[in-house]
């Protein structure tokens, strides 16, 4: 049987589970996309930009079973979707990215699109693959997924050049794919070491990372049992639901919130499960650990390169959980009394949440408004942020109370990544409700894969979070910040309709419960909305104000000193 090259490529994407591919098809890889056709458990969809489409495969990957997979056409389309693949690279999302490649057989030289892929991409995947032959595609493609899911999760790139895809080559009996991700044992002494550990401690404490998004059900038990108040990292949000009694929030350091910082006072023992300790998800360093710390992760190479550990444990986050929490119950069969810190945490969190209701303005109030969204929305709605101080206004107002409901960038703060986000968990997710909050910065990034929600009919929901400056987290209240970070004024409402979407204005607290109410009727039609809320960003997240102070007492004297003659300045002439 003889089959061209572009179809054994769509084979072998079968074979893997891929079900959504997303990109623009282009001279080099359009065989490919024409061979789709006759694969109908895979859909193409098509995007406006190729970093909407890394961002889109991105959320696959993080919220189901499949990988998600890029088909891009060479050197634009690479360096495009470069950001995306970095975001994912960062964060140890597998991505699968495919792009079509020039003429090999051709003697000519400077052809279109001709540059060295694997060289631009070596920094931000785990592996870069040029296929020679097209015997070599189906081989090729599954060495990929499994180098993709095996150990920490990454992206991984393939470059099938055109005429790779045109040949035609004797298939024979084509191989199944059975390369499923192996994990690596786990060092049983090390988890009873863990376990007296845990055990011994005065006040144990997790923190939890996203590696951990399949250890819920076996850390909430381990929680429990041990009285161990749990903070999260910023993407490990919703690997432990906020309503659990000893969910205290994200971090637990300066930049936390004051149930985590009361809660993780006294602790003397924490373990620390898939997390990397990296700038965001320890508010640039701020954190102390205790000095019993047990590091937990797949990949050892995070293993004391911010804060020493006592004891590390290399493996997969479940595996470690369930055998951790074995364990514990063998050492300790009686199950500690958490209620007065359960106590303490609802208190805290309760008197947070009420501090910034009372925030007065003629905007909307960010605790009001994330009051009502949680109010209005199932449990298992999933919910999208961009990069921006909104998201760490939705990390600390809107409480996550289901596994997996939850995504934003982290630690590549990749600007655009909501939009495009936001359409693909509806694809992957049509009969939940899926909302999206952005800034109106990042909107400007990617606000035109709208139209894309608009062409597949996808009932998203868009929250603009509009003050007409680039927000970030961390930095100096908008008011204080000087030109630069102005944007130009954008007609929100005819950029919603020239999309497709319909158009909903929130512009104060009066009109937030209509306003939401009104978008969800409308998304349930099938048609993407644009919330546009007018927000108060006049008061900094305990993240923001956190940071800010963390950043200010690691300055040298210099810098503490020029940093508090600007602060001197704008408080005297703005």
């Amino acid at each position: 049987m003889k089959k061209p090259g572009a179809w054994l490529t769509c084979y072998a994407l079968e074979q893997i589970g891929v079900r959504r591919v997303f990109g623009i098809p282009g001279t080099h890889n359009v065989q490919i996309y024409q061979e789709l056709e006759h694969f109908p458990g895979m859909t193409p969809y098509l995007v406006t930009h190729e970093v909407s489409a890394a961002f889109m495969a991105d959320a696959i990957s993080r919220t189901t079973d499949q990988i998600g997979t890029l088909l891009i056409v060479p050197g634009a389309g690479v360096s495009h979707a470069a950001s995306g693949i970095a975001e994912a690279f960062l964060a140890g999302i597998p991505l699968l990215v495919i792009a079509g490649g020039i003429e090999r057989q051709s003697r000519h030289a400077f052809q279109l699109q001709d540059i060295n892929h694997q060289a631009l991409l070596e920094p931000i995947t785990k592996a870069a693959y040029l296929v020679e032959s097209a015997t070599d595609i189906v081989p090729t493609l599954y060495e990929a997924y499994r180098t993709a899911v095996e150990g920490e999760p990454g992206p991984v790139f393939v470059e099938i050049p055109v005429d790779v895809q045109t040949a035609v080559v004797e298939s024979g009996s084509l191989p199944l794919f059975r390369g499923h991700p192996t994990r690596p044992p786990l060092d049983t002494a090390a988890i009873e070491e863990a376990a007296r550990m845990l055990v011994n401690a005065k006040q144990p404490g997790l923190f939890v990372g996203w590696g951990a998004r399949y250890a819920t059900e076996a850390l909430q038990s381990l929680s429990a049992h041990l009285g161990a108040p749990v903070a999260t990292t910023l993407q490990g949000l919703s690997v432990f639901p906020a309503d659990h009694p000893l969910h205290t929030g994200m971090g637990f350091g300066p930049s936390a919130v004051p149930a985590a910082q009361h809660a993780f006072a006294d602790c003397d023992c924490l373990l620390a499960i898939a997390t990397r300790f990296s700038e965001i998800a320890t508010g640039h360093y701020g954190l102390t650990p205790p000095n019993n710390l047990i590091h937990a992760d797949i990949n050892p190479k995070v293993f004391n390169a911010n804060y020493p550990a006592t004891l590390t444990l290399q493996g997969d986050a479940t595996d470690i959980a369930v055998a951790l929490l074995e364990k514990v119950k063998e050492l300790k069969p009686q199950a500690v009394d958490s209620s007065v810190l359960a106590n303490r945490i609802a208190f805290d969190k309760q008197d947070y949440l009420d501090s910034w209701q009372k925030l007065h303005g003629p905007r909307v109030n960010p605790g009001r408004f994330f009051a009502a969204l949680r109010k209005k929305l199932p449990n298992d709605a999933l919910l999208i942020c961009d990069e921006g101080n909104h998201t760490f206004l939705a990390a600390e107002l809107f409480p996550l109370h289901s596994g997996g409901v939850f995504i934003s960038p982290s630690d590549f703060n990749a600007i655009g990544y909501c939009v495009p986000a936001t359409n693909a968990l509806k694809l992957a997710y049509p009969n939940r409700t899926v909302v999206g909050i952005v800034g109106d910065g990042a909107m400007m990034m990617s606000g035109m894969e709208a139209i894309t929600a608009s062409k597949y009919h996808l009932g998203v929901i868009y929250c603009l979070f509009n003050d007409g400056q680039l927000s970030q987290s961390g930095e100096p209240r908008p008011d204080k910040r000087g030109a630069m970070t102005k944007l130009g004024e954008a007609d929100w409402i005819s950029f919603a309709h020239a999309m497709g979407c319909e158009y909903v204005a929130i512009e104060d607290n009066q009109e937030i419960e209509a306003g939401l109410d009104t978008a969800l009727t409308l998304a349930t039609r099938n048609q993407p909305v644009l919330v546009d809320v007018h927000i108060d960003y006049s008061r900094h997240t305990a993240f923001s104000e956190g940071l800010l102070k963390t950043r200010h007492k690691q300055f040298g004297r210099t810098k503490r000193a020029a940093s508090l003659a600007r602060a001197l300045k704008e408080r005297i002439i703005g």
